[in-house]
């Protein structure tokens, strides 16, 4: 009878506090509270009924009943205790979390690095290897189900910045480019050997007026952002200068230099950049983000001017595309408006299918994103995995997003 007095007077507090609180963490101790109750109630009340029954012989007929009283009591309460929701972003089909996993794959002995990350991935498409730069640590290649990092090449000059980088096939062989802003452009193979060394054009090379003139003064600078590959030739973003153009690589006997093509220079016409960072070649074309534009500008291989593409939101400043699973990825460098983070954005080309916010995943220091990569990965019953791998900046960051179904 006592311990009935004081389930009761615990069932008014408990009401008051329910009545009182909004917090989550109250209720949910409210609830632990009320569970912890009824145990030790049924546990009462089994402990009485066991010494009553054992006076009048009728025990074995009733020893199961508190407890399966008790399981289903408990059963109720925990369905109603508030878990911690899963922290998703995105919309419609492209809804992504963060996979904290994977991104602590990250190299210990790269993450004093880490802060100084100012650069992109790409990779080889047949054996799904990723390739990417981290200043001062070096080039890096990231396997195929991205729990694996491993550097590549012994050559210094790998441990400068990789603002941009590319992997193709050329004459049947295996390379990467990469982009140096100030510095370079390197041609390697996949072990880290360099093949080319492609420096700062003296402003004889183009087929472009504006490009050699400006090449040919002594205050022009070096900018290279980003650079692609498509049918023979390697297509070199300049955007980090008041030369921005897009210039051109070619191959002769085994050495690579500046090609004849260049377009471009700073304007805001069709066909002129305010910022040309980001440059890929997809189904036959060059695509250039123009980021203080906030544009996607497509090109013919010969530099002719095609379209951009709609439907970006306003103050984007794109930094970068790539082209997965029927839609481009792209993202702009810093947040809109009230926005955690840059957005990344999901597009077709013409329409808008997904904002993905990763500071709505609470991503320790991620606030600005240099690029997007779009990954796929095996799983162990043959199905694909789309993951997102985003090289922060600023304060640097490597992230995983994890694609929820």
């Amino acid at each position: 009878h006592k311990i009935l007095i004081v389930f009761t007077h615990l069932l008014i507090l408990v009401k008051k506090m329910i009545t009182f609180s909004e917090n989550k963490i109250r209720l949910y101790m409210t609830l632990k509270i009320i569970n912890c109750a009824s145990i030790l109630l049924c546990t009462s009340i089994s402990i009485a009924q066991s010494g009553h029954d054992a006076q009048d012989g009728t025990h074995h007929g009733h020893e199961n009943i508190p407890i399966t009283n008790s399981h289903q009591h408990r059963s109720a309460l925990h369905d109603e205790i508030p878990k911690q929701a899963k922290l998703l972003t995105g919309q419609g089909e492209f809804v992504f979390s963060w996979d904290q996993k994977l991104t602590a794959a990250f190299p210990e002995e790269a993450i004093e690095f880490e802060p100084g990350m100012h650069g992109g991935f790409n990779e080889d498409p047949e054996t799904r290897i990723v390739y990417t730069g981290i200043p001062g640590y070096g080039l890096c290649s990231i396997s195929p189900d991205l729990t694996k990092w491993e550097t590549l090449g012994t050559d210094p000059r790998l441990k400068d910045n990789i603002h941009g980088i590319v992997f193709f096939i050329h004459k049947g062989v295996k390379y990467l480019a990469v982009a140096q802003e100030g510095k370079r452009v390197l041609v390697l193979t996949l072990d880290g050997t360099i093949v080319s060394e492609i420096l700062k054009p003296t402003g004889t090379e183009f087929k472009f007026a504006a490009a050699n003139e400006f090449f040919s003064s002594e205050d022009s600078d070096f900018g290279v952002t980003d650079v692609t590959y498509l049918k023979g030739t390697l297509y070199v973003a300049h955007g980090y200068s008041k030369g921005d153009f897009v210039m051109t690589i070619k191959e002769k006997g085994g050495v690579w230099s500046w090609g004849k093509l260049a377009w471009g220079g700073k304007g805001n016409n069709p066909g002129q950049f305010q910022t040309a960072h980001g440059i890929y070649a997809h189904k036959k074309h060059i695509l250039v983000a123009n980021r203080a534009a906030g544009q996607i500008v497509k090109f013919t291989k010969r530099g002719k001017f095609v379209e951009t593409f709609s439907d970006i939101p306003e103050g984007s400043l794109i930094c970068n595309v790539a082209y997965k699973t029927e839609h481009y990825f792209l993202n702009a460098l810093s947040a809109i408006g009230e926005q955690k983070s840059a957005p990344i954005y999901v597009h077709t080309g013409e329409k808008l299918k997904s904002t993905v916010i990763s500071g709505d995943l609470d991503i320790p220091t991620l606030t600005n994103i240099h690029q997007v990569w779009p990954h796929y990965v095996e799983t162990e019953n043959g199905s694909k995995q789309l993951y997102l791998l985003v090289h922060g900046w600023d304060k640097g960051k490597f992230a995983v997003l994890k694609h929820e179904e």
